[in-house]
């Protein structure tokens, strides 16, 4: 098996088993993840507690579940929000008037120069924090690089023989950004998919972990990390070792899957 299509599968095996334990392990694994049993709390991993209990007593493994459904939940659709607004931004810029990508790249070189996570954590303080407002934050705060990347390769793709015999045979531009762009640019849009998903889930994370993501009582990875580690001097190696592994897999898998189908372009 070659070095490409190790990492690709590797990258969709490690994402798929992740995603599939995170949105249907809650159905599968019944308990509850927010009761409370005072009498186990901070028990080590055990028949009853496979992965061990909080300072409430709350059942670990469960808690673990519930908090990579609701971070996928809300990093899931982000993505998918940023990445049709960031397409959507690029095509515009790439297949507009000139004095039109003028302005619209010197508003994304702005958008580009702010700290995303500053942006992140300074409009999560200000709005009321549900599933909703965080997809659109996440969503609306991750695409101008995505922006950038599709009006560069616009660009150059609109110099080539079949899209000027396109243009002067009268096809408007939304259907040669259709039946030709679109085309064309595919395998990069795919590539910077699978990063756009790792990043986002990273975003939710750091926000989660600074008290500013998914909100109590409901729990996420970054969440169940920071309040580990509230308690780090107890040693709850079993709290803190497994949302931290959830997340590193994560930004792992959308790696090697980004980097397999970049190899598998290139080789090509």
């Amino acid at each position: 098996m070659s070095e490409k299509r190790g990492s690709l599968l590797a990258g969709l095996a490690l994402g798929g088993a992740i995603a599939l334990l995170s949105l249907a392990g809650p159905f599968l694994y019944r308990a509850d993840p927010y009761a409370i049993h005072p009498a186990y709390a901070l028990r080590g991993p055990s028949l009853a507690f496979p992965l061990g209990t909080d300072e409430l007593g709350r059942n670990g493994l469960a808690l673990l579940l519930a908090g990579g459904q609701a971070t996928l939940i809300v990093s899931l659709p982000a993505a998918l929000l940023a990445f049709c607004s960031g397409l959507g931004y690029g095509l515009l810029t790439g297949l507009g008037a000139g004095w039109l990508d003028k302005i619209l790249m010197r508003l994304l070189d702005v958008f580009l120069a702010l700290p995303s996570l500053v942006v992140l954590i300074f409009f999560a303080a200000l709005v009321p924090l549900n599933n909703v407002s965080l997809v659109l934050l996440l969503g609306f705060l991750s695409w101008p690089a995505l922006a950038r990347l599709v009006r560069n390769e616009v660009v150059a793709q609109r110099g080539r023989d079949f899209i000027l015999a396109a243009e002067q045979s009268g096809a408007g531009r939304f259907y040669i950004a259709r039946v030709h762009i679109m085309r064309m640019i595919a395998p990069v849009l795919v590539v910077n998919a699978t990063f756009l998903v790792g990043d986002t889930i990273f975003s939710l994370s750091a926000l989660s972990f600074l008290g500013l993501g998914v909100q109590p009582p409901h729990v996420s990875w970054g969440s169940s990390l920071q309040s580990a580690l509230d308690i780090i001097a107890l040693a709850p190696w079993w709290l803190i070792i497994p949302p931290g592994l959830m997340i590193f897999g994560s930004l792992l898998a959308a790696s090697l899957a980004g980097q397999g189908l970049v190899r598998r372009e290139g080789a090509r």
